[in-house]
């Protein structure tokens, strides 16, 4: 593993053209040499952004939905993302990109991208905006959990949290990838993954509860600058759990976030044995 350096303003420099080193800001809340998934999925986002551009038949198709799988423990280290057209059209398109780290495949996501028409005069839907961030205190998240990530957010509950229910905005000043643009819903995306850790049900020193997905589904782009998260957590009986997400930015309501979760003990509080072996969760 690479010690992760880079400028204090991202969360990634870009070393090659389709290859990434994380800074220290990446570093995830589960452990000390693992990225937080939620920048990465941003990145997964920008290289999707780039993919487009660099065609002009992908103008004037908005993405529509985007879901991550997330196949394996997510070392901080160099990665490199490719991306696919896997359905080529002019009104509907499926893009895919892989993340490989140290040569293995550890992200697989695919985005349904969708023609933009005019449809304000029959828009509707479930209405109402949080309380603006800027009316709000902060909450020192990194009090709960540790890494560069966390540490990185400007986080601002609407209403205290509590087990398994939050709702707040999240924002960084930090860029994606040091010297370059990133769009606004990339700058968007690389905020969602916080939702699974704003409000817990058991305190994360004692249960894992890490997430193995993450799909988005959004009914209008988001601006730039806060991601508002109202988020509920629950845990079923038999080691599944789900988070359920609301998603938020200035303007209201823009789509929901869904994230699949393998709920158990810490390894500290495991039985001795096959079944204890390997802190991480990701090592499928």
């Amino acid at each position: 593993m690479i010690t992760p350096h880079g400028t204090a303003g991202s969360y990634y420099t870009r070393t090659d053209t389709h290859r990434y080193r994380p800074t220290a800001h990446a570093g995830g809340a589960w452990g000390p040499d693992e990225q937080h998934f939620s920048p990465l999925g941003g990145l997964v986002a920008h290289a999707m952004e780039r993919h487009l551009a660099a065609r002009p038949e992908g103008a004037g198709l908005v993405l529509a939905r985007i879901s991550y799988d997330i196949l394996g423990r997510l070392a901080l280290d160099e990665c490199d993302i490719e991306v696919e057209t896997v359905r080529p059209g002019r009104t509907i398109e499926l893009l895919e990109a892989t993340v490989r780290i140290a040569g293995r495949s550890v992200v697989r996501a695919r985005a349904w991208l969708l023609a933009a028409h005019d449809t304000a005069a029959v828009a509707g839907g479930p209405a109402g905006r949080l309380t603006p961030p800027e009316r709000l205190g902060t909450w020192p998240m990194s009090e709960l959990w540790p890494g560069g990530y966390i540490a990185s957010l400007d986080v601002r509950p609407v209403t205290p949290p509590q087990s398994g229910r939050a709702t707040v905005w999240v924002s960084t000043p930090l860029t994606l990838v040091d010297g370059e643009p990133s769009g606004p819903l990339a700058s968007y995306l690389a905020l969602v993954d916080t939702a699974n850790g704003i409000a817990v049900r058991q305190p994360p020193s004692e249960w894992l509860f890490p997430n193995v997905d993450l799909t988005v589904h959004l009914h209008r782009q988001p601006v730039a600058g806060w991601t508002g998260l109202d988020t509920t957590v629950t845990f079923g009986p038999t080691g599944q759990g789900l988070t359920s997400t609301v998603l938020h930015d200035v303007d209201g309501p823009v789509g929901h976030a869904q994230q699949i979760l393998t709920v158990r003990p810490r390894a500290a509080a495991l039985p001795s044995g096959p079944a204890a072996a390997g802190p991480s969760h990701r090592r499928h």
